[in-house]
């Protein structure tokens, strides 16, 4: 019975050891270095313009249904904006096909998809 506890006890916390960076948000006025330290180094950063940078975190999400190898999956985005100043001005989630690699700021720039208003 003690070693199922141990057990457990060790799963739960390598489970929430391994938690997504989606779980982690900031608030809108936050510095960068405290964004940094919440969540980690971004997997890309974008040049927004003349408005700072956006900060892009991303988890590749597999949602098997068990009919093909990897299953079907998507990448969900965290996108953190931080103006020149150095705080979080915006933040926003989505959900994409793409992989991180795939995002181009001056392609998107023109869909107004990745700049802050």
């Amino acid at each position: 019975m003690m070693k199922k506890t141990i057990l457990i006890t060790a799963v739960l916390a390598l489970f929430l050891s391994c938690a997504s960076t989606n779980s982690a948000t900031v608030a809108i006025g936050e510095n960068k270095s405290k964004v940094l330290k919440t969540l980690g180094n971004p997997i890309r950063t974008l040049d927004n313009n003349q408005n700072g940078e956006i900060l892009v975190y991303a988890d590749q999400v597999f949602d098997g249904d068990g009919t093909s190898l990897a299953g079907s999956n998507y990448w969900r985005y965290y996108y953190v904006y931080v103006n020149k100043e150095g705080k979080v001005t915006l933040t926003r989630q989505e959900k994409q096909n793409y992989p991180p690699q795939a995002i181009d700021s001056q392609k998107i720039e023109g869909l107004n998809l990745l700049t802050a208003k």
